[in-house]
């Protein structure tokens, strides 16, 4: 009887183990994905329809979680996070990171590309070199959503940049902290999470970001006017750990470029109407959406064509060539 109870158990909790093994091996891997944007944001929602594809097109197998606004790592965190393996997977604004390479900063030149149209020139004409210096710092680039085009929120109303000086303007890159300089205005470093408390404790006054930016950080309550300059149109990249791509079978590689194709150009697709969807809604909150001056676009396009040859110094003959490209196309 004793012996029968043994062999019964040994065989319970063989077929125990067998089926711990079993589930673990069917279990979905688990990926978590921070970004500094706020969830109701298009490019966050962009970044959940991309999970889901993924998903779908694993059969499960793995799942990616998107935690916005901060709130699994400040946005200047995101890149070290997934660099070092933290997370696998990360959404980051690549205009921040200017500094450490000036082809990160490309897109954020002034009036260098004030469309969609230029903007994916441009985008196609650096695509290779930007892969690349993500590689050499341990990042597989997947892809790059874009943001509307750059307006000017301010508290007062602007007509010269002689009427921006002295005005306390946000920045989140080596661009945007010359922009300010080149305006007269003072520069203060704030990250996306950052941007209400910013404007609510007279931090900042004034910044150039997309109405998107405006819808998600309730801009009205701190500002008064948003005007369409159209100053650039910058991208996100979205990025995973290079030891954790490698380790990747292929068809769990090629399930991911496949979603990040897509999500690419759904995102690229509908930016524009969002766009407008977004203007309008700062106009219904009572924010003053106007035109600029020909007098303030012209002092606006004069500083950008001091950063576009400032940037040509710094970024070399890398740099010069994907000018070159871009200008080609």
């Amino acid at each position: 009887m004793l012996a029968g109870n043994v062999r019964s158990l040994a065989l319970t909790a063989a077929f125990a183990a067998v089926t711990s093994v079993a589930a673990a091996a069917n279990a979905a891997e688990r990926w978590d994905m921070p970004t500094a944007y706020g969830a109701s944001n298009f490019i966050t929602q962009a970044y959940v329809a991309f999970a889901e594809d993924v998903k779908k097109r694993t059969n499960g197998e793995l799942e990616i979680v998107v935690h916005p606004g901060g709130s699994l790592y400040q946005g200047a965190e995101i890149l070290r996070a997934v660099r070092e393996g933290q997370v696998p997977i990360g959404a980051r604004f690549l205009g921040a990171h200017a500094n450490e390479d000036p082809l990160f900063g490309l897109d954020t030149i002034p009036f260098l590309a004030t469309d969609k149209e230029s903007a994916w020139k441009l985008y196609q004409a650096s695509r290779t070199e930007l892969e690349k210096a993500l590689a050499d710092r341990g990042l597989k680039f997947l892809f790059a959503p874009v943001w509307p085009p750059q307006g000017l929120f301010v508290k007062k109303e602007i007509n010269t940049l002689e009427d921006m000086k002295g005005v306390r303007f946000r920045a989140y890159d080596t661009n945007t902290s010359r922009l300010a300089e080149l305006m007269g205005a003072s520069p203060t470093r704030t990250e996306a999470s950052e941007i209400a408390q910013a404007f609510s404790t007279g931090i900042a006054d004034a910044m150039m970001a997309s109405a998107a930016i405006g819808i998600g950080q309730a801009m009205w309550d701190y500002v008064d006017y948003y005007y369409l300059v159209n100053a650039w149109l910058p991208k996100s990249v979205v990025v995973v750990n290079m030891d954790v791509w490698d380790g990747l079978d292929e068809s769990t590689q090629n399930a991911l470029l496949a979603a990040a194709a897509d999500a690419e150009a759904t995102v690229w697709d509908t930016m524009e109407v969002e766009n407008q969807r977004y203007l309008a809604t700062l106009a219904e909150n009572g924010m003053n959406v106007v035109k600029p001056s020909d007098e303030l676009m012209a002092g606006f396009h004069e500083i950008g064509a001091i950063l576009t040859r400032e940037w040509l110094d710094t970024a070399g003959e890398r740099g010069a060539a994907v000018i070159d490209a871009y200008q080609a196309k």
